[in-house]
C-alpha cells in the first residue's frame, strides 16, 4: 500500500515538472514548497478516489509529509554541494 503512494507521488511530480519546464523557464525557489504542497494535495486525492486510502485526511497527511520530506532531502543535498564547493574555493 505505501509504494503506491510513493508511485503516485512520483508522477504527479514528473508530470508537474514537465509542466513547469516546458512552460515556465525559471521558478524561483521560494515557490518550490507551495508547489510540493500541490502535488501532495493532488496525489491524496488520487489516492482517496482510486480507494488505495478510504481516510481523506491520512491520505492529505501522508501525501503532503512524503511531497515535503522529498523537498527537504533535495534542498539538504544542494547545501552539501554548495558547502563542498566553498570549502574547495578556500583551500
Amino acid at each position: 500500500m505505501e509504494i503506491t503512494y510513493v508511485v503516485i507521488i512520483a508522477i504527479v511530480a514528473y508530470i508537474f515538472g514537465a509542466i513547469t519546464k516546458t512552460f515556465i523557464d525559471k521558478i524561483p525557489n521560494r515557490f518550490i514548497p507551495l508547489q510540493n504542497v500541490v502535488i501532495g494535495l493532488i496525489s491524496a486525492l488520487i489516492c482517496f478516489f482510486t480507494k488505495i486510502e478510504p481516510n481523506l485526511l491520512q491520505a492529505v497527511v501522508l501525501c503532503l509529509m512524503a511531497t515535503m520530506g522529498a523537498g527537504g532531502i533535495a534542498d539538504l543535498t544542494k547545501l552539501n554541494k554548495n558547502q563542498e564547493i566553498e570549502e574547495g574555493e578556500e583551500e
